[in-house]
């Protein structure tokens, strides 16, 4: 079984749909195939994440009274007009009102989502899942000459691979890993008893980006992009140290 075929049913081999051959020629390819066992390991994370509980987003009151007001605001007299006409819809026309306000609804929510937003979730997503996992280095070690090959051949770039450890930050390996729809290069640093993930791949464009910071579930982000490379750095120690190791990697 080939990469194309074994991608077209990865999403049946996660949900345990296939039949017995099939889930065993995908098994056999797994385990040959680091590309597709990688992309096998994000759709189950993404299974997980989807049944967790802390990854949904919970409405506020204060959005929701925002909701209500501006369907009023539309008009109040049109949006009791609206709401009697469609008591009286047939079932099937009274559907796919339903579905239609659900979809408007949907496109309202994503479109005060940057694609910043998105990647930053799933910048979390694999700096939990790569502790949750016990699986933070593919390559361990404090070598940086050993570390940067390792990725030759693995990925379509090379990533710039820095020692941080006259800065207190200590380079304890490398791995593969998914965000931003593309294999990506993750680095870990250590700082104490706390991990830093640094995941890089190629910028959109070649224009160089200052520091961006956000929070999310609790831990600190930094982004830029310097020299044709995009760099997200995530941890939970405080901000000002993480920001202490983006300047020492820009330095």
């Amino acid at each position: 079984m080939n990469c194309d075929d074994t991608r077209a049913l990865l999403n049946g081999y996660a949900d345990d749909e296939l039949d017995l051959v099939n889930n065993l020629q995908i098994e056999l390819h797994l385990k040959d195939c680091q590309t597709c066992a990688l992309e096998h390991k994000n759709l189950l994370a993404v299974k997980s994440a989807v049944a967790d509980d802390a990854f949904y987003f919970r409405a506020s009151s204060k959005l929701l009274d925002r909701l209500h007001t501006s369907l009023w605001e539309i008009s109040p007299e049109q949006t009791a007009s609206t709401f009697w006409k469609w008591r009286w819809m047939p079932a099937h026309a009274t559907s796919f009102a339903v579905v239609a306000i659900l979809v408007l609804g949907v496109m309202f929510f994503r479109s005060n989502v940057t694609n910043d937003d998105l990647i930053a979730q799933e910048i979390v997503s694999a700096h939990i899942r790569s502790m949750m996992a016990n699986h933070l280095t593919d390559v361990p070690s404090t070598d940086q000459h050993t570390v940067k090959p390792w990725f030759d051949g693995k990925l379509d770039f090379s990533p710039p691979v820095v020692d941080l450890g006259s800065n207190g930050f200590t380079l304890i390996g490398g791995r593969l890993d998914y965000a931003a729809s593309r294999p990506v290069a993750a680095l870990v640093y250590q700082r104490r008893q706390h991990f830093v993930n640094l995941f890089v791949f190629p910028s959109a464009d070649n224009s160089d980006i200052g520091n961006k910071m956000t929070v999310r579930q609790g831990y600190n982000l930094i982004h830029w992009s310097r020299s044709g490379m995009t760099f997200w750095a995530v941890s939970d120690i405080n901000l000002g140290e993480l920001q202490e190791f983006s300047q020492a990697l820009q330095n």
